[in-house]
Formats: C-alpha cells, sequence, structure tokens
C-alpha cells in the first residue's frame, strides 16, 4: 500500500505527530482539538476523532479529564541509532541467518503494550507473526509481532521467512522511522521454549518489547521477542 492511499485519518495524524517531532507542538502544549481537525482538513467528526485517537495510542499526547489533550513529553528511552533487521545484524556479523515460520494469523482484537509509562495500543485488525530466528542453524530467537493488518493488507500470504523490514519497504512502500523498546532479563525454563530453542537446561534471555512506527508517527507493530542471553548481545551508543 503506497503512502498515498493511506486512510484520511492516518494523514491527519501523521501531519500532528510530524508538527510534534519538530518541536512546532512543544511538550506540555494543547493539542489539536477535534473542532481544530474538522476546520482545518474539513472531515467529519469521526475522522478527527479517529485521528486524535491514533496520536494518543502512539504516546504522543494524552488526555486530562476537564481540561483537553496535551502533548506528552518523550522520555528518555531505548531508541536504536540505526534500525536494522536479523538478517542485517546476523550477515554483518558473518553469520548465515535463518527463519522457521511459526504462525502467520490475522486476529480482529487490538494489542496494547507499556513502555516506560506510555501505553501504545495497535488498533485491529492486526497480524499475528511467530517466527524462529537461527544464525548458522543454531536457534537465536522466538520473535512475535503483532503487524497492522490495516497498513500491511495481506501480509500473512507473503514470505515471512525473510526480512519483515524488507516486506514493510519493498511491498508497502512503509519507511520505518522510529522504535521504542524495553529489555528486560528472564530465563527460558518453560519446556516448550526449551524444546523450541533445543536446550537441554534453562539459559537466560532477553525479553524484548517494542512500538516500531513509519512514515510520519503512524504505529506499525507491537513485538514481544526473546533472544537468548548467552548468544546474543545488545549494545547501546548515547550520545550528549
Amino acid at each position: 500500500m503506497a503512502k498515498a492511499t493511506l486512510p484520511k485519518y492516518l494523514r491527519i495524524s501523521g501531519e500532528i505527530v510530524t508538527m510534534i517531532r519538530r518541536g512546532e507542538l512543544p511538550a506540555g502544549s494543547r493539542a489539536p482539538s477535534e473542532n481544530d481537525i474538522i476546520a482545518r482538513y474539513g472531515v467529519s467528526n469521526t475522522t478527527a476523532r479517529k485521528a486524535l485517537a491514533e496520536i494518543e495510542q502512539g504516546g504522543w499526547v494524552s488526555r486530562i479529564k476537564g481540561r483537553g489533550t496535551f502533548v506528552q513529553r518523550r522520555g528518555v528511552g531505548r531508541t536504536a541509532d540505526r534500525i536494522l533487521s536479523f538478517t542485517k545484524n546476523m550477515v554483518q556479523a558473518g553469520r548465515t541467518p535463518s527463519t522457521r515460520l511459526l504462525l502467520a494469523r490475522v486476529l480482529d482484537t487490538s494489542r496494547s503494550l507499556a513502555i516506560q509509562g506510555r501505553r501504545y495500543r495497535l488498533p485491529g485488525p492486526v497480524c499475528r507473526i511467530e517466527r524462529l530466528r537461527l544464525a548458522d542453524g543454531v536457534p537465536m530467537m522466538k520473535e512475535v509481532r503483532y503487524v497492522s493488518a490495516l497498513l500491511c493488507p495481506g501480509i500473512e500470504k507473503k514470505d515471512l521467512e525473510g526480512s519483515l523490514y524488507r516486506i514493510y519497504e519493498n511491498d508497502y512502500g512503509l519507511e520505518l522511522v522510529q522504535i521504542d523498546q524495553r529489555l528486560s532479563a528472564v530465563m527460558i525454563d518453560r519446556k516448550r521454549e526449551m524444546d523450541l530453542f533445543e536446550l537441554t537446561e534453562p539459559v537466560p534471555a532477553f525479553r524484548v518489547e517494542g512500538a516500531t512506527f513509519v512514515g510520519k508517527g503512524a504505529l506499525l507493530e507491537i513485538e514481544e521477542s526473546l533472544y537468548r542471553g548467552d548468544l546474543y548481545s545488545f549494545s547501546v551508543q548515547a550520545r550528549r
């Protein structure tokens, strides 16, 4: 799907998010109201409400009862300096990546995720994609992604054993611009997961939960993945 064919409410919400990112709507300022959007874009009440809901679900604004909707202060989170897929990471490390598709199913329900006090909500329908990612034949990561079926219709029919990022960009014309992630330390100790990772004893792991944004700030997917901690490492580069 090309960007130009996005629903009107997504185009409007994208423009408002761009204004927030540029500082034209600073943190703490009042966000455009439903009436503001109707007057500026000549749309219906329903479209205006959906645009505002999209911005709120993306964590860009918060609604205060009795006062209005205000731009949120974006806290310091783990935002990648570069967005690289598992495939590119493995190739750069000199490993041979491969993927085993476990599930691809469209669900009518929405999916929510909270990161650093912000709740991200991906409206349904969504496509749940489960994959096992391997390097040189060794299971490295169990990947679970909930992808917007509105932005990526029919994605469940695509070849999902390659790079999803490439599918987003090449098949749907979507440009990935930001990933907000949270990492937590866990153990792979359940029998089903140990069997999936071909383990005989528990090992430490990283649980990665994330929200991926495209274009002008539209929420594309929510990730809930598990990385083997004894074989995979994360590094964060910070600048002042």
